[in-house]
């Protein structure tokens, strides 16, 4: 672990633990910060307070008193999922403390180069991808960030020899000041989490801080299919290389007859891709691009696209039961990745969808639901569901409570032949605590059949 003395004798907040607020406490700690703790939950029923303030670091929990403010803390560590317009937060940065996410700190201290992925839609299959093929090819990769390990702990052992593949959410980005990915891919951009940032723009902007800091010697790898994120990305100092999954291109990465080119090279036929879908192109293009970047061979990438079969919650094959195939695509929380999973079927299928009312209709989706033969639906945005479905000439549509009464109910209108997907096109929270609860619970119920 390098060294740092940005934090040495400076008073430093941590709003939030979770995962990623004890690991940067305790990483602050170490670096000699004077470290208090504030999180919302009461300190009785907060393991990970307890463990902390055993380690000698002040812990305020229960409430965010906007009094701490008055303490002169030099800054602020938030876990990313607390707003901006939260008072602790928004008094903070009109006081002109710097907010930081632990992201940074992971930064400071790695003694690997980052290799960061962000995007609206393909991040985590992106991030897999990456790790496997250069585990594959012998480079000794790391993975953090939203896909389950916290950036702040993995680089903290983290040695030169190193690549930490990190997945990087616009919450994330927000709080950075120095991190500087050594490549950074940008998979897509599309309207997403506007009820955090507000606008398409004020997203885009969290989002491009990815390249803000790199240099000449960097690389930034950019869709040739949005125009507008090469224009978003024209400040970067990086060298930016391209990927298009509809024109092949002479330099970067694309599909030229039928197989997958990096500028003249050729990888391998498309037809040998184990995982599904078309939207997954992209996501391999940005992969391969990164590994042949970090010296992998064709022969590593070639093994990893003909076994690798997807992520958890993303398109997932979940078991074949008496003719029908299950998918658990749980963590599609927004109409595009809904779009996304329902292009990847040939099959008659039937669609499990519904979740937190954000607003929108789903009228987008009438397009993508020609195979569509049965519609099962839960949760605030059922009866808007419902709608969509008689528009779109849907005959068979059954309103259930969740997720557990809509794999039995699916199963029993199903034909041998039939795929059974779910894929809600809706933030979880109005029923579950996160996608995966969700995705979990279509697991366990598919199993109990």
């Amino acid at each position: 672990m390098k060294t740092t003395l940005k934090f040495k004798h400076k008073k430093v907040l941590v709003l939030g633990l979770a995962k990623s607020g004890v690991s940067a406490a305790s990483l602050l700690h170490k670096l000699d910060a004077f470290v208090t703790v504030n999180d919302r939950k009461p300190f009785s029923d907060n393991p990970e307070a307890q463990g902390l303030l055993q380690q000698g670091i002040k812990v305020i929990c229960g409430s965010h008193p906007i009094e701490l403010l008055d303490e002169g803390f030099d800054y602020i560590v938030k876990n990313p999922g607390i707003p901006y317009n939260n008072p602790l937060v928004s008094g903070a940065l009109e006081k002109g403390i710097p907010v930081l996410t632990e992201v940074e700190l992971a930064y400071l201290v790695s003694e690997a180069p980052f290799i960061g992925i962000t995007g609206t839609n393909g991040k985590t299959t992106t991030t897999t991808l990456v790790h496997e093929m250069l585990d594959k090819g012998g480079k000794q990769p790391l993975i953090a960030g939203n896909i389950g390990t916290v950036a702040s702990e993995v680089a903290q052992t983290a040695k030169e020899e190193n690549n930490i593949v990190i997945e990087l959410s616009s919450f994330q980005l927000m709080g950075i000041e120095e991190f500087r990915p050594k490549i950074s891919i940008f998979t897509n951009l599309y309207e997403a989490h506007l009820d955090y940032h507000g606008s398409i723009e004020d997203y885009a902007k969290a989002k491009a801080n990815i390249t803000a800091n790199q240099t000449k010697d960097d690389y930034l790898v950019i869709n040739a299919d949005q125009p507008e994120l090469a224009e978003l990305l024209s400040f970067s100092k990086a060298q930016k290389i391209y990927f298009s999954t509809r024109r092949p291109l002479e330099k970067g990465a694309s599909i030229k007859d039928g197989a997958i080119y990096y500028d003249d090279d050729k990888i391998m036929e498309t037809s040998l891709i184990a995982l599904p879908g078309k939207h997954n192109l992209e996501n391999i293009l940005c992969a391969v691009i990164a590994a042949k970047l970090s010296g992998v061979s064709n022969e590593a990438i070639q093994e990893v696209l003909k076994t690798f079969t997807g992520v958890k919650h993303r398109t997932q094959f979940v078991r074949t039961l008496n003719g029908r195939s299950f998918y658990n695509d749980s963590k599609a929380t927004n109409v595009l990745a809904a779009k996304s999973a329902l292009e990847a079927f040939d099959q008659p299928t039937i669609l499990l969808a519904g979740g937190l009312d954000r607003g929108n209709s789903f009228d987008e989706l009438i397009p993508y639901l020609k195979n569509v033969k049965a519609l099962i639906t839960f949760g605030e945005t059922a009866v808007k569901f419902l709608e969509t479905a008689a528009k779109a000439g849907i005959q068979t549509v059954k309103r259930v409570d969740n997720v557990e009464a809509a794999v039995p109910a699916a199963y029993e209108i199903s034909e041998e032949g039939d795929v059974i997907l779910l894929s809600p096109a809706c933030a979880s929270w109005d029923q579950y605590r996160t996608f995966e609860v969700r995705g979990d619970i279509f697991i366990d119920e598919v199993h109990k059949l």
